[in-house]
């Protein structure tokens, strides 16, 4: 009898040292589990740390410049922290010109087709990096609180009218066409001032040099020293005002000028085109 007590109490002995034991291998393999998980989410920041510091040239119609410096950038910056991005901001003529000049801009985004088609068909741009991604439109403006006109043909009866200079500006190639199908242009062009940008037509306006201008919407909505009189009229443009965006086929950084495009295109980013009056286009 005593031996069987005692027989049976070694027994249990063994199977508790053995559930015991489970325990204690399981207990370690979860606890493992905890560094490697943080091992894992270390090395990827430490990838994104290790990386060479790149900087990329972005040459952008004038209107870009507030969406891009206010937001666009800084919001690309803080995801791509080894990436700087410097901006140079002109009408899209100009810009086209300069690129064809040498500019070594990484990425282009110009205010119509025609520059970027340009560039494309040059050789100059990644063809299949372009992408036609927004919509503006084009209004007349008139200093903030004067009243002296309320629709888009009122601009005939402008004493000065300030338009960007349509054999470089695309807002000036846009309203000469407006004005043109509206059989208003010989009527409008005799007393009129040529910018070498949409920003500086803008300025114009605002500070009343002259009293009537056609300028991008976006730009029109970045200040209040400028009523918007009225859109340009349907059908007064065959096309509608695209913005393309693309990288240079030469760019000395073609992986990282393809993430800010491609940023670009993204929701966040499209959201933030909107606030400053864009529409996407994709």
């Amino acid at each position: 009898m005593m031996k069987k007590a005692v027989l049976a109490g070694f027994m249990a002995l063994v199977t508790a040292a053995a559930l015991g034991g489970c325990g204690m291998k399981q207990a370690s393999g979860t606890s493992s589990q905890a560094p490697a998980a943080a091992s894992s989410t270390a090395s990827s920041s430490q990838a994104q740390t290790d990386k060479e510091p790149v900087t990329i040239l972005v040459a952008a119609a004038a209107s870009l410049e507030y969406s891009y410096t206010e937001q666009l950038i800084p919001m690309f910056q803080d995801q791509y922290p080894w990436i700087t991005v410097e901006g140079t901001y002109d009408s899209s003529g100009k810009l086209q010109t300069q690129i064809e000049e040498g500019l070594e801009a990484d990425v282009f985004m110009s205010a119509a087709m025609k520059q970027m088609n340009a560039l494309n068909d040059e050789g100059l741009m990644a063809s299949d990096s372009i992408v036609e991604l927004l919509e503006n439109k084009i209004v007349l403006i008139e200093p903030a609180g004067s009243e002296k006109f309320s629709a888009f043909e009122d601009i005939a009866s402008a004493d000065m009218v300030a338009i960007g200079d349509p054999e470089s500006v695309p807002a000036g190639q846009y309203a000469k066409e407006a004005l043109t199908n509206l059989e208003l242009w010989d009527a409008v062009s005799a007393k009129m001032s040529l910018g070498t940008n949409v920003t500086e037509v803008l300025n114009w306006i605002a500070e009343g040099s002259a009293d009537a201008g056609v300028v991008y919407a976006t730009d029109a909505a970045t200040t209040d020293k400028v009523r918007v009189v009225a859109q340009a009229p349907d059908g007064s443009l065959a096309e509608k005002v695209i913005y393309p965006v693309g990288v240079a086929a030469n760019s000395a950084h073609p992986e990282e000028a393809k993430l800010f495009a491609d940023f670009l295109a993204s929701d966040e980013a499209l959201a933030v085109f909107e606030e400053y009056g864009f529409s996407p286009n994709v």
